[in-house]
C-alpha cells in the first residue's frame, strides 16, 4: 500500500493497530463522536460491549493517541441447512485531522487478517460501494445473502473468506438488535 499524498513511508509505519483495551473506550467514543458527528455510532459500540461478546475491537494509534477504531460484531445468516455466523464490520472512523491517510485501510486489512486466522467464514459490510470493494468486498447479492434492512444492492457487501462453509448459503443477515435500535 502506497502512503498517501504528503505522507513519507515513515509516517505510515507509526500507526499501530492493536486490540481495543479498557483504557481506550474514552478515546473510541470520541473518535466515532468526532468521525461521524454525532453520537449514534458511539453509542451503538458502547450497547454491543455490553450486551455482546464476540467482538473484535481494533484501534489505531499514531502519537500515542487513539485516532481510529473499527468494530466488527457477530452476523447470523439462517441457511436451510442451520445457521453460520460469520461477522459484521460497522462502525469504522478515523479522527477528521487523520483522515485519508491510510489509516482506515490499515485497519479494516488488520481486522480481516485476525478473522481469516480464527476462520471466521465472511465479513459484511453496509457501507460505501466504491470504498470496500479495495479489500475483496462485492454485493452480497451475487452469493444470495441480504440485509435485513431495506438498503442498496451495492452498499451491503460480503467479504468470502471461507468459500467451502459459505458456498451453499444464502438468505438474510442479521446483525444484533442494537443494529436496529440506532437506525
Amino acid at each position: 500500500m502506497k502512503p498517501s499524498a504528503g505522507m513519507t513511508s515513515s509516517d505510515k509505519r507509526m500507526v499501530i493497530v492493536r486490540e481495543e483495551s479498557l483504557n481506550d473506550r474514552a478515546a473510541v467514543r470520541e473518535v466515532n463522536i468526532r468521525a461521524f458527528g454525532q453520537t449514534i455510532e458511539a453509542d451503538l459500540v458502547d450497547a454491543l460491549r455490553e450486551h455482546l461478546a464476540g467482538l473484535l475491537s481494533l484501534v489505531a494509534i499514531k502519537d500515542k493517541h487513539v485516532v481510529g477504531h473499527i468494530l466488527f460484531s457477530p452476523v447470523t445468516i439462517t441457511a436451510e441447512d442451520g445457521i453460520i455466523e460469520g461477522m459484521g464490520l460497522a462502525p469504522m472512523a478515523v479522527l477528521p485531522g487523520y483522515q485519508r491517510q491510510g489509516i482506515g485501510s490499515e485497519l479494516v486489512h488488520a481486522g480481516i487478517a485476525r478473522l481469516a486466522s480464527i476462520a471466521c467464514p465472511f465479513v459484511v459490510v453496509l457501507g460505501h460501494p466504491h470504498y470496500y470493494p479495495r479489500f475483496g468486498f462485492e454485493p452480497a447479492s451475487r452469493h444470495g445473502i441480504r440485509s435485513e434492512w431495506k438498503v442498496p444492492d451495492e452498499a451491503f457487501m460480503i467479504l468470502v473468506l471461507d468459500q467451502a462453509r459459505i458456498q451453499a448459503v444464502s438468505g438474510v443477515a442479521r446483525y444484533w438488535p442494537e443494529f436496529s435500535a440506532a437506525l
